[in-house]
């Protein structure tokens, strides 16, 4: 078991599926400039290996993009149908997917469904970036490994958070909608698997994780979903809860961001969790009171739909819900972030330029709390309303 768990961390064997799929590193005498058709220029993020110290292929401080913009590693396509098969498949494990995509279903399709998919998706990526920050496993190491993205390149890679996420929204999806619409059990089941499968092969193309990662990303998630699936009529019933539950699911989330494993140099996955826990908390607000004031017209539950057929009138009404959503959302999320970091920079006595304290704990998590918690609550609530005050129902 042990040499099995070790040859499936092992970074050759992700250099050998990109290899496979035609992405090779380029040698040390191509040119700095990619010339046409021969190849894309890469940046080579900094090491994982938290034994790797300052110099030549190791760490350069607490912020990596001074190191990221030093050295640059080529790399050669061969085969461009993989890398933008592949590309297009890692965008589907990406914050823009899930801020685009979570929103349109609850706004167009069903919020029964998006509920479940908004709160089990927020509880995946805690268990996950969490994870990541008590185990410590480095990525792939480059070479033999090429590395295609750089934002994540600083974070440590067990288990994959992307694979995690792509499992549990897809079959999530899948599960509350078999029982609610019409449409082929196999059809259902395979596009979750596909879904998964091409969100999780995605990481060892980029080079951003090891088997043993995304594997890893998998098991979590399916075995997530299978403890907690008995309870998830719960989600569905948020209405019935207390008083004093808005409380508590504020209270929770923040301490948990507060409370985060600290590392040795700065990583965005503090700053990331905290905006999946606000939204989440946020969203998860605007759940429990938006029956109180009738926002939202679901299916009933003891009848199975068939799912309507799609016309022009119906993709123009849902993309003028979605786009008038989107843009209530992002002054919303403006505004907050305007107004908490203004509140915190005077309260905490700093530059109010000085974007590096950010950084800080004290005020990286409380901003970030306050705009992304009121995301979700004007994503659920506010923009419901306005869809129904200008009739786009």
């Amino acid at each position: 078991m042990a040499e099995l768990l070790r040859s499936l961390s092992d970074s050759q064997l992700v250099a050998r599926f990109q290899r496979r799929c035609g992405l090779y590193p380029a040698p040390p005498e191509a040119p700095q400039e990619p010339t046409e058709g021969s190849g894309h220029r890469a940046p080579q993020p900094a090491s994982r290996n938290p034994l790797a110290v300052n110099g030549k292929g190791g760490r350069s401080g607490a912020f990596p993009q001074s190191y990221t913009q030093k050295y640059i590693q080529q790399y050669i396509v061969k085969n461009y149908f993989y890398y933008y098969l592949f590309k297009f498949s890692a965008a589907l494990g990406e914050e823009i997917f899930y801020i685009t995509f979570l929103p349109f279903t609850h706004w167009n399709i069903d919020p029964h469904v998006s509920r479940r998919l908004i709160i089990i998706w927020v509880v995946i990526m805690y268990i996950g970036q969490v994870s990541k920050d008590i185990l410590k496993w480095p990525r792939p190491s480059s070479p033999p490994v090429v590395k295609l993205e750089k934002r994540l390149a600083d974070e440590f890679g067990m288990p994959s958070t992307h694979a995690m996420a792509a499992t549990a929204i897809s079959f999530t999806f899948f599960i509350s909608t078999m029982n609610r619409y019409k449409y082929p059990f196999a059809l259902g089941l395979m596009l979750a698997i596909l879904f998964s499968t091409m969100v999780s092969l995605s990481r060892l193309y980029t080079g951003m994780h090891t088997v043993l990662d995304v594997i890893g990303g998998v098991l979590i998630s399916g075995l997530f979903l299978t403890v907690t699936y008995p309870a998830w009529d719960l989600i569905d019933h948020l209405e019935s809860a207390s008083l004093l539950f808005p409380i508590c699911i504020l209270v929770v989330p923040f301490f948990l961001c507060y409370n985060y494993p600290v590392s040795d140099n700065y990583t965005p996955t503090r700053a990331d969790t905290t905006t999946i826990l606000a939204a989440g908390a946020g969203g998860t607000i605007g759940f429990w009171v938006s029956p109180f004031f009738k926002l939202v017209s679901e299916p009933t539950e003891s009848a199975i739909q068939s799912i309507p057929p799609l016309t022009t009138k119906m993709l123009g009404l849902g993309l003028i819900k979605f786009m008038v959503g989107i843009v209530v959302v992002f002054l919303v999320r403006q505004l907050m972030q305007n107004l908490s970091l203004q509140v915190l920079y005077s309260w905490f006595k700093v530059v109010t330029r000085n974007k590096e304290a950010r950084r800080r704990l004290e005020i990286e998590v409380p901003y970030k709390f306050v705009t992304y918690s009121s995301v979700g609550i004007c994503a659920t609530v506010f923009v419901p309303m306005l869809h129904q005050f200008l009739g786009l129902l």
